[in-house]
């Protein structure tokens, strides 16, 4: 009997362990993964005005009543620099942060029910009037949480610990998608959407390429990420409850499934 053509998926995760798992996840789903990142982590030190790197690493404030974390790396890269919280309360924006801090030895305070900005917003709006809060996170993130915070009463620091630059050699997905040839794209931040269009642009298919992804089924991992792509006119099909990768994908792949398979 001739095997159905499987779909195939693209995501943007970082080269690293994140982007081992998604792969592992996609083939779980019957998917062919296209493992094309669109991030890569450059590392900020704490005084660098001539961009050598030599200055040392940067960590949170210490000083904070509450520290918030966004992300895996940054904690990852806080750990490694000697971060001590102290007294503060620790904040996690999701569940892969708060095992990240719990895999680093941090104790995590709280995390909200919504795992986004806006989440954490709505769960500390109502404690921090007149507290310090640190938010360490990279140079992309989102005004939604400092605003919010700032909004709530809070006296906001935000500390940015790595930049987030696109990878050489990015875009096979673009390519891909120009040609008709991919299935979903799985996108996880805004961030991956202007790198996605910037690796078209750089290859020549930007427009070929948003026409692809047209065809296909676009996950978003939240609503920020569908508004930075339907801006750039990228129909967006899916956006988890969570903003979860893996939610991401499973609904990304059971929504491009009864397309593919017609």
């Amino acid at each position: 009997m001739r095997e159905e053509p499987r779909l195939r998926v693209a995501a943007f995760r970082p080269a690293d362990d994140r982007l081992d798992s998604a792969v592992e996840l996609l083939e779980s789903l019957g998917a062919d993964p296209v493992p094309d990142p669109m991030l890569a982590v450059e590392p900020a030190a704490a005084g660098d005005t001539d961009g050598d790197g030599d200055d040392g690493p940067v960590t949170p404030r210490t000083d904070a009543d509450y520290v918030v974390l966004t992300s895996k790396t940054g904690v990852e890269l806080a750990a490694e620099a000697g971060w001590d919280p102290g007294e503060a309360t620790v904040c996690a924006i999701g569940q892969s942060t708060a095992e990240a801090l719990h895999e680093a030895g941090y104790g995590v305070d709280i995390i909200p029910a919504e795992y986004s900005s806006t989440g954490l917003v709505e769960t500390l709006s109502g404690a921090v009037a007149g507290t310090r809060v640190e938010v360490a996170r990279s140079d992309h993130g989102s005004a939604v949480l400092t605003d919010g915070l700032e909004a709530a009463g809070a006296y906001v620091h935000e500390t940015v610990l790595y930049r987030l630059v696109r990878p050489a050699g990015s875009g096979e997905s673009a390519d891909l998608a120009a040609t008709g040839d991919l299935d979903a794209a799985l996108f996880t931040s805004s961030l991956t959407v202007e790198h996605f269009l910037d690796a078209a642009a750089e290859r020549g298919v930007r427009e070929a390429a948003i026409d692809g992804l047209n065809e296909a089924t676009v996950g978003a991992i939240g609503e920020p990420t569908r508004e930075t792509a339907e801006n750039a006119g990228i129909s967006v099909d899916v956006v988890p409850d969570q903003a979860d990768f893996e939610a991401l994908a499973c609904e990304a792949v059971e929504a491009a499934a009864p397309t593919h398979y017609e």
